[in-house]
């Protein structure tokens, strides 16, 4: 999908970072098997992978206090383990608060693609589970192959002296640039709109190949989920219990289909369908964030009050509207220390992207989005740039403060860096992540011609949101090629699998939860009548009971069952 279906914690008290990066994956595992065709062999009983799933993780406290950290090591290819190229992913955990009456580990993923798991838990996240939970559970995640912390990690930006080059390079063509004029519209209409989206987007592919070549074949969900099978092992665990907010949904999908039998309890929260292709998947994301912005309008009052920027519905998507029409010739003004003042303001795909983005959480973001659109109609967008910026301070922070490891640890980082002559990675690279990952999972058209002819239907099911979506998925067609393609779930032994939909979520639109719980064997749906992405951690009291007694006693949810 083109836009992050990340997961934030529930108490986090600023916005997610915008994941500006239109992005996105692969595995070098085969192809999901078909249904009735036998599995493969355990891979635990394979001997070049017995060094893995012999590990056993070990823990130091980790720089926020409360959590002990660790370091999980994993073949970079399974398909050929003994090579000596691996990666090496962070692992944290919040000890149960309840160790008498423990039953075991219980692991998440945040969502993203992209976001790292070990740093969401120092963050806080362990707080979005029920105190039931907490109780009888270590909770545990980690980064997935090639995010955040990972060794060796995801880069699609070049190092700083190549960086320089091409700024220098870029101020030679300044001239030429700014005599055009030209702005990206969300809905390429001309030869020379499709030409410049097509070109930017073989520009962003083929950063991400020369810098980070090397793994980009190597960092798809089905790799992920079978480290999620070797962390298992190095927890002491017998069956795995997980949940998985957004993207983390694709990765226990996967789990589920390759390692039935090791799920003990597993929980799918705002779920992506993995039987979509990449059309379906990008107009069913769309239309979710067009029916938001809609539920933002008509619920605006309610929830942010006398912020809104408009005295009716109607004014409000006016106002919406006219400031991507007046992005689109020109972009919208911002503060000289604003992010965006060095690329000449905003234009309509960043006014998009916040505004979409603001819809994850209303609660937490409709009002000072409300307050950003009305300064944005007025003439200055600095604080429409600004909604994620403390959010990105806190993260850069973050990332300062981590243990930088031990010697050894460094030389490792080193010695891989050197291998693949890759730049050193950026603090955040969720972005390059999203874009690797989503491409890899999906397989995309090589030709032009089918993104064009997305384009209309698109508009017709989700405006500009679709058609910017479309526009998205063109950096996918110079991607390489993924092992999997779109699929109905086959988890054959799969116990009883939780589904959680929110009737209103932007980035998984509730159809895709439905359309999951009723692929799984027994899958169960708990329907959340709500706004915002996800539900766990957010959704109230009743999501938080159902799903711990889920979780904790494997109890099932009623068919109908609503929040």
């Amino acid at each position: 999908m083109n836009r992050a279906v990340r997961r934030r914690p529930a108490l986090a008290t600023t916005a997610l970072a915008l994941l500006c990066a239109l992005s996105l994956t692969a595995c070098t595992g085969g192809p999901v098997p078909a249904t009735g065709k036998a599995r493969a062999a355990d891979p635990a009983s394979r001997p070049d992978l017995k060094p893995f799933y012999g590990q056993r993780l070990q823990w130091t406290d980790c720089a926020t206090d409360g959590y002990e950290c660790a370091r999980l090591t994993v073949p970079r290819d399974y398909a050929r383990p003994g090579n000596g190229r691996t990666f090496v992913l962070p692992v944290a955990r919040a000890a149960a608060t309840g160790p008498a009456r423990r039953i075991g580990s219980l692991v998440y993923n945040p969502g993203g693609p992209g976001a790292g798991g070990a740093s969401s838990l120092e963050e806080g996240m362990d707080e979005s589970f029920g105190a039931a939970v907490r109780a009888r559970f270590d909770i545990v995640s980690f980064d997935p192959r090639g995010v955040g912390g990972s060794v060796p990690a995801l880069t699609c930006e070049p190092a700083e002296a190549e960086a320089e080059a091409e700024e220098a390079e870029a101020g030679a063509e300044e001239t030429s640039e700014e005599a055009s004029g030209a702005v990206a519209p969300l809905y390429p209409r001309t030869e020379a709109d499709r030409s410049a989206a097509a070109s930017g987007a073989r520009t962003a592919a083929e950063d991400c190949e020369e810098h980070s070549g090397p793994i980009l074949r190597h960092v798809g969900t089905e790799d992920a989920a079978r480290d999620l099978d070797v962390l298992r092992a190095a927890l002491g665990e017998r069956e795995l219990t997980y949940l998985g907010w957004s993207y983390g949904t694709s990765l226990g999908t996967s789990y589920a289909e390759q390692f039935p039998r090791r799920v003990r309890a597993m929980v799918l929260d705002g779920a992506i369908d993995p039987s979509l292709d990449w059309r379906q998947r990008v107009i069913s994301q769309s239309a979710g964030f067009r029916r938001s912005v809609d539920d933002y309008a008509e619920q605006c009052a309610e929830i942010a009050g006398d912020s809104c920027p408009g005295a009716s519905p109607q004014e409000i998507r006016a106002l919406i509207e006219r400031l991507y029409q007046r992005a689109e010739r020109e972009p919208l003004p911002v503060a000289e220390d604003s992010t965006y003042a060095e690329y000449g303001g905003m234009d309509a795909t960043a006014v998009l992207d916040a505004v979409s983005m603001a819809m994850y959480t209303p609660e937490d973001q409709w009002e000072p989005l409300s307050e950003a659109l009305r300064e944005a109609d007025q003439g200055d967008a600095t604080k429409l740039g600004a909604l994620d910026d403390e959010e990105e301070t806190e993260e850069e922070t973050q990332e300062e403060t981590e243990d930088p490891g031990t010697a050894e640890e460094e030389q490792e980082e080193q010695k891989e860096q050197e291998e693949d002559e890759a730049p050193e990675p950026p603090a955040d690279n969720s972005g390059a992540a999203l874009t690797a990952v989503n491409c890899l999972d999906v397989p995309h058209p090589r030709s032009l011609r089918p993104y064009w002819d997305a384009l209309a239907p698109a508009d017709q099911a989700a405006g500009v949101y679709g058609t910017a979506g479309v526009t998205a998925e063109l950096t996918c067609r110079d991607w390489p090629s993924g092992g999997r393609s779109p699929h109905r779930v086959d988890a054959e032994g799969v116990p009883p699998v939780l589904v959680v939909g929110t009737t209103g979520d932007p980035a998984t639109p509730y159809e895709e939860s439905v359309s999951l719980a009723e692929q799984f064997p027994q899958g169960m749906l708990l329907t959340y009548e709500g706004l915002g992405h996800t539900a766990y951690g957010r959704g109230g009291a009743c999501v938080t009971a159902k799903v711990d007694a889920y979780l904790v006693k494997r109890e099932r949810v009623r068919p109908g069952a609503t929040c």
